[in-house]
């Protein structure tokens, strides 16, 4: 047998900063030249960040990408790492050839590559060749795609080099994998959080191994980008699906494994031939060595794993985009309750700034519940009374019924963002997927902000993530952060007297129900009344989903958790005839 230690660096880069990304590299090769790793790899586009969008059309950035990667190369050697091979991600680029026109190239497009670093030269590269449907890269299906598979040999052992969907798709390098005879098949992923994703990915993960007939290792990212989340998690199977070793959800790792393969056999010159690029990095076999246990990170619950993915989500839009500080109302419900307790997670209550803003129709007990919640937290909590601006306004703009109650809600959020403004916070909206779907806020009122962390988390969700983080807190013998009272009342955005939700939608088990069916799974209104849903309900429910995209498309960003997240995912037309129809 030969032997191997792989390092997977499952790190958090930031899309644009090449300089940082680039000492990154550099500061994780370290650590897993220290710990005496023969091989180290870093996520799909490390350099660049991911993923890219339209950075990726600047040929400005393209260049920025490729030149960052040769000085990598030799700052790496530099520093005394040049004997380390180094797996990296970034943006490269390749000639379009016109259809009908071979060998005539029009223009250069955007490839998402894969370099192997060695002795500070670029050794070796690699295209991927399946492109995901987001982004900017699913443009651009037509371009010569380079060697169709990339293998390293170090000492005698052969690693083939993939890029993420490239793992998803048939045949391709997989295939090439086994014709090759590789004993180990390294992917490169950016892979997004989705609920329950971890188990989709082992099962894809130990298909792909027994067809390649060899050991695969799946590297994935870690960090918030936007509306993504990556989660890590990255693992490492042998050809008969046995997990050899997997890193932790949301956190940064060094995942180091050894490895025991079989010792190449194929002879394969180095070349650059058609379908096959062969680099001998080194030629001398890797003396054997005392193994160390592998690490099998623990799963987080399905519960947990949300809370962590909207929490870091939250923390990277706001660290990334430069803010050191949050702002939010806080009414003692329990949206606001979750979000400031997720954003004192993320940051620190010091970091985060509640501001209630009760009416005359403010409850005792949802102020009582405001003060408790800030004061279990530890947060910047203030006090603002909205009372004495609304009757101004109302003294100069006669206006009552639903305007009148949007308008306490706007005069709120005249105070977050003002005071936000003014002290350089980053505010925070409340609102959960469901009041999203059915455009159950107030625009720019309740619906104001920067982030908003619930976009993606039904109301019935919302309610469990609370009750998980209360249990949390009692299992590391801790106060419960949110208050019972905020977790059992009924919702009410207490606009007017004795309000409760439910005056205006169906009870939220129902309606997240209908939801799941109608917005995650697309079903129509024969459909959900087949499913067993009043048709009157399904009616409601379906033309307020119709008649929200106009607020929708206006909403702040959130962490996508799910299949389809609105703005990312979804998108209907705003001006549309269309009305689902029994048939």
């Amino acid at each position: 047998m030969a032997q191997m230690r792989l390092a997977l660096a499952q790190v958090n880069p930031t899309v644009g900063d090449l300089t940082g990304n680039a000492l990154a590299v550099r500061e994780w090769s370290a650590k897993a030249a220290e710990r005496g790793a023969h091989l180290v790899a870093f996520p799909e586009m490390m350099l660049t960040g991911y993923p890219v969008e339209d950075l990726a059309l600047r040929a400005s950035f393209v260049d920025a990408s490729r030149a960052a990667l040769f000085q990598l190369a030799a700052d790496l050697a530099a520093d005394g790492l040049g004997d380390l091979p180094v797996v990296v991600g970034y943006l490269g680029r390749a000639p379009y050839l016109t259809p009908g026109a071979p060998g005539e190239v029009t223009r250069a497009l955007p490839q998402n590559c894969a370099a192997v670093l060695h002795h500070g030269q670029v050794k070796a590269r690699y295209a991927k060749h399946h492109l995901p449907n987001y982004g900017v890269f699913d443009e651009f299906r037509i371009f010569a795609p380079g060697k169709y598979l990339t293998v390293v040999r170090i000492g005698d052992i052969d690693v083939a080099i993939a890029i993420c969907e490239d793992l998803w798709q048939d045949g391709g390098p997989v295939a090439a994998t086994r014709a090759a005879g590789a004993e180990l098949l390294l992917v490169l992923n950016g892979s997004p959080y989705e609920k329950d994703k971890d188990d989709v990915r082992y099962e894809l993960v130990a298909r792909r191994a027994a067809e390649a007939g060899c050991t695969l290792a799946y590297l994935n990212m870690v960090g918030g980008q936007d509306e993504l989340v990556f989660d890590g998690d990255s693992l490492v199977v042998n050809a008969a699906g046995q997990i050899l070793a997997r890193g932790p959800q949301f956190d940064e790792d060094l995942l180091i494994v050894d490895l025991d393969l079989e010792p190449s056999t194929v002879e394969v010159p180095d070349s650059s031939g058609e379908g096959l690029l062969h680099v001998t990095l080194s030629d001398t076999p890797i003396a054997p060595y005392a193994a160390q246990p592998a690490t099998l990170a623990p799963r987080l619950d399905p519960v947990g794993e949300v809370y962590r993915a909207v929490q870091l989500g939250l923390h990277d839009y706001v660290r990334k985009n430069g803010f050191r500080s949050v702002l939010l109302g806080v009414s003692g419900g329990i949206d606001s309750a979750l979000v400031a307790t997720i954003a004192a997670d993320a940051f620190g209550g010091e970091n985060v700034v509640a501001i209630s803003n009760p009416s005359k129709y403010s409850s005792e007990g949802s102020k009582d519940d405001a003060a408790e919640l800030a004061h279990n937290l530890g947060l910047d909590y203030r006090v603002i009374p909205i009372a004495p601006l609304v009757s101004a306004f109302l003294d100069t703009v006669k206006l009552t019924g639903v305007a009148e109650e949007n308008l306490q809600a706007r005069v709120r959020a005249l105070i977050w963002m003002g005071l936000g403004n003014q002290e350089g916070h980053l505010i925070l909206t409340n609102s959960n997927k469901s009041e999203v779907s059915v455009g159950y806020s107030t625009i720019y009122g309740d619906s104001v902000g920067g982030y908003a962390p619930l976009k993606d988390v039904p109301k019935t969700m919302v309610w469990e993530l609370a009750k998980w983080r209360n249990a949390e807190a009692e299992r590391r013998g801790e106060k419960p952060p949110i208050p019972v009272a905020s977790i059992s009342k009924a919702p009410s955005a207490e606009l007017h007297p004795d309000q409760v939700d439910q005056d205006s939608l169906p009870p939220y088990e129902l309606l997240d129900a209908l939801l799941d069916r109608y917005v995650g799974g697309a079903q129509g209104r024969a459909e959900l009344v087949g499913a067993g849903f009043d048709p009157s309900v399904v009616d409601k429910v379906v033309g307020l989903v119709d008649r929200a995209e106009w607020k929708r498309r206006q909403f702040a960003p959130g962490p996508k958790i799910s299949s389809l997240a609105f703005g990312r995912d979804r998108r209907l037309p705003i001006t549309s005839r269309w009305r689902e129809q029994d048939s």
